[in-house]
């Protein structure tokens, strides 16, 4: 792969990612909560102590959170500058992917690794759906290439730099951040007999920046709850936020002491991957089983080529898939090892199209039925779920196949098809996904919707509570405000406005019966799509109606 094509195929696929992450609105729950935390933060100024909504909060720590308010008093208090730090770390994990790949294996390697990683579905999605697996993933695959340019070279700043990183991802998701990284290198360093490297000095450094880092972060924790006990959190009293930081909210997956107790069998982020490693899922479970082999035939302890990506992923996949509460998301924090292995396994091939076995060439085959069904679920999002999307919609579709059969027809061999087909119509799909289908499922997201209607309306926010509708926190965050959340009938007065699901709010008209309705609207949530919504004919029995009213006797 020349540098010119890397350059065009990479600048596209980023574009779509902006795109999404300027043109569609959060969405809840996770991403819409953690922006309206970081909103609250900046509100507050409050960067150590954290909360959501007026409560104490302690489920993630809180770097997205410091990084994403500071965007946002740079900027301004939207969408977009929540998105745009974790964009940066989605930039970073690139980077770090492609210097890990060249140091590792060659410039071709690197190109690819990029690409794949940059073309999977997960990429595209947490471009726009921000939670702190996006950040995450930078910290991480900047701390593992750190280490490997450390190994190679001695040279003390590479170590300390890749402290920072893990320091950093600690910061946003907690101990995982320095788990990936020992569990990538530690086999490699145990096969290859580097027994030095298991107890060099500067390890203790290490240990000392990481903890210096930790140490704001730690002292927020200690006065929020150390010296609070007893504070409830999900209706289980902390004793201590130091505790609950760095042992149960990891450790204690295992244990049982943690809280959520989710998708807790072995095969669920396997299965979750068919989706979120698309279109590279197969041929990535082929590099893998292919690097077993490998491993297995040159022996343990004969090591000729690089395993960090390998046993990286591996181990992380083994040790996420015991957990009592596992979410799709979680494995992306691997997904740049991922890469690099389908693309070290990719790359020798490429030069190889006229000698490729039959296994292969069916294969290739399977991938062009895969491709199929893919344009065919682009066709039906064009054409049904939102009615026609217009013929810019139709354009990326015909322009997308029109692509794809140049490509098929050219004479290219079989691999470089193969690859350039892929990284097309992962372009075409999220083009058309980030543009028209995701911003008109969003309109039905009650919280961004209403939050929209009242800033156009200029109605007065501090007028406003919530009576018996599930939270939304796009609602608190897009209408920047926090917005109270009425639970007993007999606290509404008249002249208060309320929004409630429209059969509690039938029985609020029993005792204010001149009540005026001043918005009426349709919510689903979104995230929990089913067929039934999806089709324009069964929908309206999936969507719940809610109202805005103002109160009066």
């Amino acid at each position: 792969m020349n540098k010119n094509t890397f350059w065009l195929l990479l600048i596209t696929i980023l574009l779509v990612q902006v795109i999404g992450a300027f043109n569609i609105p959060l969405m809840d729950i996770d991403a819409s909560q953690y922006a309206s935390i970081s909103r609250e933060m900046l509100e507050r100024n409050s960067y150590l102590q954290i909360f959501d909504l007026g409560k104490d909060y302690l489920d993630k720590p809180p770097m997205l959170f410091w990084l994403s308010a500071l965007s946002m008093k740079i900027f301004v208090v939207e969408d977009w500058a929540y998105r745009f730090p974790s964009l940066i770390f989605l930039f970073i994990a690139l980077y770090a992917s492609f210097k890990f790949a060249q140091l590792k294996y060659n410039q071709t390697v690197a190109y690819l690794a990029v690409l794949i990683l940059a073309s999977c579905q997960a990429f595209f999605l947490i471009a726009h759906d921000v939670r702190t697996d996006t950040m995450l993933m930078g910290w991480v695959a900047l701390s593992i290439w750190l280490i490997a340019k450390w190994e190679e070279s001695d040279y003390w700043a590479d170590f300390i730099w890749a402290m920072v990183a893990i320091a950093g991802g600690m910061m946003t998701k907690g101990p995982i951040a320095l788990v990936v990284p020992v569990l990538a290198f530690a086999p490699q360093w145990f096969f290859e007999k580097k027994w030095k490297l298991f107890f060099k000095p500067i390890y203790l450094i290490g240990i000392l920046i990481i903890g210096v880092l930790l140490l704001p972060m730690s002292w927020g924790l200690y006065q929020q709850y150390d010296l609070h006990p007893g504070k409830l959190i999900n209706n289980v009293p902390i004793q201590s936020g130091l505790r609950f930081y760095y042992w149960t909210q990891s450790f204690g997956r295992y244990t049982g002491e943690n809280y959520y107790h989710e998708m807790s069998y072995p095969t669920f982020l396997l299965e979750n991957m068919l989706w979120s490693f698309l279109p590279w899922i197969f041929i990535f479970l082929w590099a893998f089983i292919t690097k077993i082999g490998t491993i297995l035939k040159e022996g343990l302890f004969k090591v000729h080529v690089e395993r960090i990506s390998f046993f990286g992923f591996l181990l992380t996949y083994l040790v996420l898939s015991r957990s009592q509460a596992q979410l799709p998301h979680y494995i992306f924090v691997v997904y740049p090892l991922a890469a690099i292995l389908v693309a070290a396994h990719l790359a020798p091939l490429l030069d190889k199209s006229n000698t490729l076995n039959k296994g292969v060439k069916w294969f290739f085959g399977f991938h062009l039925f895969v491709f199929a069904i893919l344009l065919f679920i682009m066709g039906l999002i064009i054409h049904i779920p939102f009615g026609e999307m217009g013929w810019w919609a139709v354009l990326i579709q015909i322009g997308t196949f029109g692509w794809m059969l140049k490509i098929l027809w050219s004479k290219n061999g079989l691999l470089q098809k193969w690859v350039t087909m892929s990284f097309v119509l992962m372009i075409g799909l999220n083009l058309i996904l980030n543009c028209f289908f995701y911003p008109r499922l969003l309109k039905l997201q009650w919280g961004n919707e209403l939050a929209e209607v009242i800033k156009n309306k200029k109605w007065d926010v501090e007028k406003v509570a919530l009576y018996k509708i599930p939270n939304s926190n796009a609602f608190h965050f897009y209408g920047k405000h926090i917005f109270p959340v009425i639970k007993d009938s007999s606290l509404l007065h008249e002249g208060q406005w309320i929004v409630s699901d429209s059969v509690p709010a039938k029985e609020v008209l029993n005792e204010f019966p001149n009540s005026k309705i001043l918005y009426k609207g349709d919510r689903f949530h979104v995230t929990l799509l089913t067929m039934n919504f999806l089709n324009p004919a069964t929908r309206k029995a999936e969507l719940t109606p809610y109202v805005l009213i103002e109160l009066k006797r």
